[in-house]
């Protein structure tokens, strides 16, 4: 006889921190396309779907994500910018797609705690990135954090 209960326990759920870090990462790969290709946000999240690991994803966080960064690129930008060592063109489409990210996250997402936004942009700076290209995004979304949130990052 199979116990109910017992089976419940023991399936494994997928960590919430995992799906969300599988959405950003979808995030990242939708954002960097959009900003090489220039596509409409409806074809950037179906081809986003097709990939493999979109089902691994947190799917409402995926499309909140992704349409809050293309929806507030502008304000996003300019808040990168002041921070920058160099004009926002100049940067790699990836780190920059990273920075606003991250950004969004810190700026807007009050339910993200700042340092789990940077450290989540870091890894996708270490995954992504260039060479040491985290240690970067990491400084600049140092200065957003303290911008966007002062009183949680003087805790």
């Amino acid at each position: 006889m199979i116990d109910l209960k017992t089976e419940i326990k023991t399936a494994k759920k997928p960590k919430l921190s995992q799906n969300r870090r599988k959405s950003r990462e979808l995030v990242l790969k939708a954002v960097y396309r959009g900003m090489i290709n220039a596509g409409e946000l409806k074809q950037i999240i179906l081809d986003a779907q097709e990939d493999p690991e979109y089902n691994k994803a947190d799917e409402a966080y995926f499309r909140h994500l992704l349409e809050g960064v293309t929806g507030k690129i502008n304000e996003l930008d300019d808040q990168i910018s002041m921070f920058i060592d160099r004009k926002i063109a100049e940067l790699s489409p990836v780190e920059h797609a990273i920075l606003r990210i991250s950004s969004f996250e810190l700026m807007f997402d009050m339910s993200i705690p700042y340092r789990v936004a940077i450290n989540e942009g870091v890894e996708l700076a270490k995954l992504y990135g260039g060479v040491d290209g985290h240690k970067y995004i990491n400084g600049v979304l140092d200065k957003v954090a303290a911008t966007a949130r002062p009183q949680e990052f003087r805790r």
